[in-house]
């Protein structure tokens, strides 16, 4: 089993990197921008922490996606210290661009499932991720 989801990671992974040949960011920004995307503002350091890289490189990430107009910083309004990376609207246009060609390859893929064998994997997959997040 391991086997199998090793393999399949690594052509998720592989087919996420063709779609995002057609756009000006690289697989690390598009991981920061889904995490924005999911999750709303966050500070470096939370963006950091969530995609395990130094401080540093998440720094020169959106410093990055800044120039780049996907993201903006902004002061948090409640303590003007605390700086969070915003999500801008062309960051957020190309997350639910390239989610939806994922979407829509993973439906060629299962192309030959049954609805029930489809709700069954899903189902199986969100527990087993319920099952992974506990630890």
């Amino acid at each position: 089993m391991e086997k199998e989801l090793r393999y399949i990671s690594g052509i998720i992974k592989q087919q996420g990197r063709k779609l995002l040949g057609n756009y000006s960011i690289t697989p690390p920004q598009f991981v920061a921008l889904q995490w924005l995307f999911e999750h709303g503002d966050m500070t470096i350091g939370d963006l950091s922490n969530k995609m395990y890289l130094a401080f540093s490189t998440t720094t020169d990430l959106v410093d990055r996606m800044e120039n780049n107009q996907l993201v903006k910083r902004v002061r948090d309004e409640h303590d003007r210290r605390v700086v969070r990376i915003h999500l801008l609207e062309e960051g957020g246009r190309i997350i639910e661009e390239v989610i939806d060609k994922r979407r829509k390859y993973l439906n060629s893929v299962l192309v030959d499932f049954t609805e029930d064998e489809i709700t069954e994997f899903s189902n199986l997959l969100t527990k087993l991720h319920e099952e992974m997040i506990k630890e």
